[in-house]
C-alpha cells in the first residue's frame, strides 16, 4: 500500500469520492434500521484498569492486617510522666538510623568529575 504523499490527484479526488459513498450508504442503513448514530463511528471505550471491590476489600483487609501486626509489636507508649527509667526504657526500645557517610575519596572523585564536567561545557561554549 503506498503511502498518502505519493498519490496522484486523481487518485486522491476518487478516495473522496469512495469516503463520500460509504458514508451516504452508512446513512442509508441508519435510517432503515432507524439508529441515529453511524456504525463505523461508535467506539467502545476501552475500560482503563480499575479495580473489583472484591479486590479493593482483598487489599484493604491485607492492609489492616499489616497495621495490626505492627501495633501488636510495638510496646504500648506511655504518657511522659516525670519518671526518667519510662523515658530511658522508651528510648531504648527505638531502633538507632545508622546515618549515611560518605568517604572523603568518595567526594572528592565526584568533585574532580563534576569540575571535569563543567570545564568541558565551558570549553564548549568558548
Amino acid at each position: 500500500m503506498s503511502s498518502i504523499t505519493n498519490l496522484s490527484v486523481q487518485q486522491l479526488r476518487q478516495a473522496a469520492n469512495l469516503k463520500e459513498q460509504i458514508e451516504s450508504l452508512e446513512n442509508e442503513l441508519s435510517q432503515l434500521f432507524g439508529s441515529t448514530a453511524k456504525p463505523a463511528a461508535t467506539k467502545v471505550p476501552k475500560k482503563k484498569g480499575g479495580l473489583s471491590a472484591a479486590g479493593k476489600a482483598r487489599i484493604a483487609a491485607a492492609q489492616k492486617a499489616r497495621w495490626a501486626k505492627i501495633k501488636a509489636a510495638k510496646p504500648a507508649v506511655k504518657a511522659v510522666v516525670a519518671v526518667k527509667p519510662a523515658i530511658q526504657t522508651f528510648e531504648a526500645a527505638k531502633p538507632v538510623k545508622k546515618k549515611f557517610m560518605m568517604s572523603a575519596a568518595a567526594k572528592a572523585k565526584i568533585s574532580a568529575a563534576a569540575k571535569a564536567r563543567w570545564a568541558k561545557i565551558k570549553a564548549a561554549q568558548q
